[in-house]
C-alpha cells in the first residue's frame, strides 16, 4: 500500500458524510479566521485614530512678548489640535476633562496652564523658566492609549518648542541685521572721522611747523631787540646833545645870515646906484663937451668896469639867498633834532617794552612749539586710532550676518529643528496590519496544522496492520495532512491580500514559502502525534507558545530575553515570520535561503520521526491497546 493511497483513504475516511466534509472545511478555514479577521481587525489602527476622544483645555491667560505684543500660544495650540483632525479632540473644562478620563469617556487630556504663553516668552527677558503641559492618562482605560498619548504629547512639546524657538531665532537674527545696520553706520562714522582725523594731523602738522618756525622767528626777533635795546640805550643823551649843537648852529647860521642879508643890501645899494651914475655922466660927459660917440663910448667902458661889480653883487645876492636858506635849514634841524631829543625817551622805552614783550613772546613760542608737538604725537595716534577704529569695525561689519527674510526664516526654523529625520527604508510595510501579517500568518498555520490532527489519524492503523513500510505508512498520514494543510494556506493568502488588502511584493515566492511552513509545520505537527500520540497534541501546543515567545513576530527578537535566544534560533516559526517579511515587504532581500533550508530540515527529520513512530507502532504493546489518556 504506498503512502498516497493511505492519505487518500485517511481523506475518504474524513469526508464520507456531510457533517465530516464541514468539519474538514471547518479545518481549512480555522488559520482563515483566525489570521485574516485579526489581520483585518489591525489593518490600519493609526489610520483611524481620529476616532478616539481625547480632551484639551485651555486655561492659558496669554502674555506680552518682547515687542509688547500679546500673545495667546495656549490658544494657538488648541486651535491647530482641534483642526488638526489627529484625534477627536473635544475641548473642556479641567474638571470635565479629569471626568472624562477617570468615566472612560476621554482617552486622555491634555491641559495647558495658566502661564504658558509667560513661561514660553520668558526667555526674552532674560527670566527663562519651562513651560508645562499635563497630559492624563488611564490606563484602566487602555493601556495603549496612554502610550500613544505619550508621543502625543511629545509631539505637541516638540511642535511647541520649534515654534517658540524659530520665532527666538527669528527675533535674535533681527537682532543681528539691526546691529548690523548700527554698525554700519558707526563705521561710516569711523570713515568720516578717520577722514577727519587725517586732515586734522595734516593741519597739525602745518601748525606745528608754523609754530616751530614762530619760536625759532620769536627767539631772533628777542635778541635783535634786546641788541637794539643795548644799542640805544645812550640815545637820548645824544640826541641831547645832537639837538644843543644844532641850535647853536641854526643861531650861527643865522648871524652869519643877518650879516649877508646886510651886505647883500649895501651890494644892491651899491648896484642902484652905478645904474643912476650912468645918466649922471652922460650928462656931465655932455656937459664937459664930449661928443655922444665919446658919450657911448665912455659909457661904453664904464659898463665894462662896472661888471665885476655886478659880478660881486650877483655873487652877494646869491650868497645871502644861500646863507638865509642855510640859516633856515639849521633852525629846522634844530627844531627837529629838539623833536628827536624829545621823542628819543619814549623811543627807547617803546624799544625796552618791545624787547621785554619779544623775550615773552619767544617763551610762549617755545611753549606753543612744545604743546603743539604733544598735540600733533596725540593728533598722529587718533588718526591711528581712528583708522584702527575704522579697519575693525569694517571687518566686524563682515562677520556679522544680516540675512534677508526668507533666509533669515530659514535659518530660524533650522536651528529651533536643526536635525531632520529622511526615512529611507530598506523594505516597507505599507500598513499596520501588513507588519504584522507575517507573524499571524505563521502563526494560523501552526494552528491550522495542529486542529488537522485533531480529526487526522497520524499513523493507518490498516496500513500498519496489513504490514506496509514505516515509510509509506509514515507518508500516508502525513500526505492528507499536507494536502489539508496546502487548502488551508492558499485560502488564507487569497483572504489576506484579496479581501483584508495586505500588498504582496512577491506573491509567487510568498505563497510558495507558506505552503513550504505548512508541509513543515504539518510534518512537525504529524510526528508529535505519531510518537506521543495524545501527548503529542500537548506537545504541540507547548510548542505553540514557546514558539509565540521567542519568535519576534511584533518586537525585534534581540529585546526578548537572553534566556530565549536558544529557543529563537531553535524553533522554525522564527524562520518562516523572517522569510515572510523579505517576500512580501517592498524591496526586502530575496536571500532567504538560509530560511528554506531549514524549513527543509524541519521537514525531513520529522518525517523521519513519523517514520520512526510508524515503525515502532507495528508492534503492540498494552498501553497502545489501552492507553492511560485518550482525545
Amino acid at each position: 500500500m504506498s503512502g498516497i493511497r493511505i492519505a487518500l483513504n485517511e481523506l475518504r475516511r474524513l469526508t464520507g458524510g456531510v457533517l465530516p466534509k464541514l468539519a474538514v472545511a471547518a479545518l481549512i478555514l480555522v488559520p482563515l479566521l483566525y489570521a485574516s479577521l485579526y489581520l483585518y481587525a489591525n489593518y490600519d489602527p493609526y489610520g483611524r485614530l481620529d476616532k478616539l476622544p481625547a480632551a484639551v483645555v485651555t486655561a492659558d491667560a496669554g502674555a506680552a512678548d518682547a515687542e509688547g505684543d500679546e500673545r495667546d500660544i495656549g490658544r494657538e495650540v488648541t486651535d491647530e489640535l482641534l483642526g488638526s483632525g489627529t484625534f477627536q479632540w473635544h475641548e473642556t473644562s479641567a474638571e470635565q476633562a479629569q471626568a472624562g478620563v477617570r468615566d472612560d469617556k476621554y482617552s486622555f487630556a491634555i491641559t495647558i496652564p495658566r502661564d504658558f504663553s509667560a513661561a514660553l516668552l520668558s526667555s526674552g527677558n532674560f527670566e527663562p523658566r519651562q513651560a508645562t503641559i499635563t497630559l492624563t492618562t488611564n490606563d484602566a482605560n487602555n493601556y495603549l492609549s496612554g502610550t500613544i498619548a505619550d508621543q502625543v504629547a511629545e509631539q505637541v512639546r516638540r511642535t511647541i518648542a520649534e515654534k517658540v524657538g524659530s520665532e527666538a531665532a527669528d527675533r535674535f537674527l533681527l537682532g543681528f541685521s539691526t546691529i548690523h545696520t548700527k554698525i554700519k553706520e558707526a563705521h561710516g562714522g569711523a570713515m568720516t572721522l578717520a577722514d577727519g582725523a587725517t586732515e586734522l594731523r595734516q593741519g597739525q602738522q602745518q601748525l606745528a611747523g608754523g609754530a616751530q618756525q614762530l619760536a625759532s622767528g620769536s627767539t631772533e626777533l628777542a635778541s635783535g631787540l634786546t641788541t637794539l635795546r643795548q644799542s640805544t640805550a645812550e640815545l637820548p643823551a645824544k640826541t641831547r646833545q645832537l639837538a644843543e649843537g644844532a641850535s647853536q648852529v641854526a643861531a650861527g647860521n643865522a648871524t652869519v645870515a643877518q650879516a649877508g642879508s646886510a651886505l647883500a643890501a649895501r651890494s644892491s645899494e651899491l648896484r642902484d646906484s652905478l645904474d643912476n651914475i650912468d645918466d649922471q655922466l652922460a650928462q656931465r660927459l655932455r656937459e664937459g663937451g664930449l661928443s655922444d660917440t665919446e658919450i657911448e663910448h665912455a659909457l661904453g667902458v664904464f659898463g665894462q668896469l662896472r661888471q665885476p661889480i655886478d659880478q660881486a653883487d650877483a655873487a652877494v645876492q646869491d650868497a645871502s639867498a644861500k646863507l638865509t636858506t642855510l640859516a633856515d635849514g639849521a633852525q629846522q634841524v634844530s627844531d627837529g633834532a629838539a623833536q628827536l631829543a624829545g621823542a628819543t625817551p619814549a623811543l627807547v622805552q617803546g624799544i625796552q617794552r618791545a624787547s621785554d614783550g619779544a623775550g615773552e613772546l619767544a617763551d610762549g613760542a617755545a611753549q606753543l612749539n612744545s604743546g603743539e608737538q604733544r598735540a600733533l604725537s596725540g593728533t598722529t595716534q587718533l588718526a591711528d586710532g581712528a583708522a584702527e577704529l575704522r579697519d575693525g569695525l569694517g571687518a566686524g561689519l563682515r562677520e556679522i550676518p544680516n540675512p534677508d527674510d526668507p533666509t533669515r526664516a530659514a535659518t530660524a526654523d533650522t536651528i529651533a529643528d536643526p536635525v531632520a529625520v529622511n526615512s529611507a527604508g530598506v523594505a516597507s510595510a505599507a500598513t499596520y496590519g501588513a507588519g504584522l501579517a507575517p507573524f499571524f500568518i505563521a502563526l494560523a498555520t501552526w494552528i491550522g496544522a495542529f486542529v488537522l490532527f485533531l480529526l487526522l489519524r497520524p499513523l493507518s492503523t490498516r496500513a500498519l496492520t496489513a504490514g506496509a513500510s514505516p515509510l509509506r505508512v509514515a507518508l500516508g498520514g502525513w500526505f492528507a495532512a499536507a494536502v489539508l494543510g496546502i487548502a488551508q494556506v492558499v485560502v488564507l493568502f487569497g483572504a489576506v491580500t484579496w479581501l483584508v488588502g495586505i500588498d504582496v511584493a512577491h506573491p509567487l515566492g510568498a505563497i510558495g514559502f507558506v505552503i513550504l511552513a505548512s508541509l513543515a509545520f504539518t510534518a512537525i505537527l504529524h510526528a508529535l502525534n505519531a510518537l506521543f500520540g495524545a501527548v503529542g497534541k500537548f506537545l504541540g501546543l507547548v510548542l505553540l507558545v514557546l514558539q509565540l515567545v521567542s519568535a519576534g513576530g511584533t518586537f525585534p527578537w534581540q529585546t526578548i530575553p537572553d534566556a530565549l535566544y536558544p529557543l529563537h534560533m531553535l524553533l522554525p516559526m522564527g524562520y518562516v515570520i523572517d522569510g515572510l517579511r523579505h517576500l512580501l515587504y517592498t524591496g526586502a532581500s530575496l536571500q532567504i535561503l538560509g530560511d528554506v533550508l531549514v524549513l527543509l530540515a524541519y521537514l525531513g527529520v520529522a518525517l523521519a520521526a513519523s517514520t520512526f513512530a510508524a515503525h515502532k507502532r507495528r508492534v503492540w504493546t498494552v498501553s497502545r491497546l489501552k492507553p492511560e489518556l485518550a482525545l
